[in-house]
């Protein structure tokens, strides 16, 4: 027979929550690094194709 669960502590649900969210908080910081590197050409672990300027030169 279904048995009902005891409640989860407020505290308990604070912490697994607040870690929830630095995962979240970690992997935003990492990709706004890595588009930082992108964008200024400074990126090591990341191939993106240059566009190639024009030269108008007459």
């Amino acid at each position: 027979m279904a048995v009902p669960k005891k409640r989860t502590s407020a505290s308990k649900k604070r912490i697994r929550k607040n870690f929830w969210k630095k995962e979240g908080y970690w992997a935003a910081l990492k990709a706004f690094s890595l588009a930082k590197s992108l964008s200024t050409g400074n990126s090591k672990s990341f191939c993106v194709q240059q566009k190639k300027k024009l030269s108008n030169k007459t």
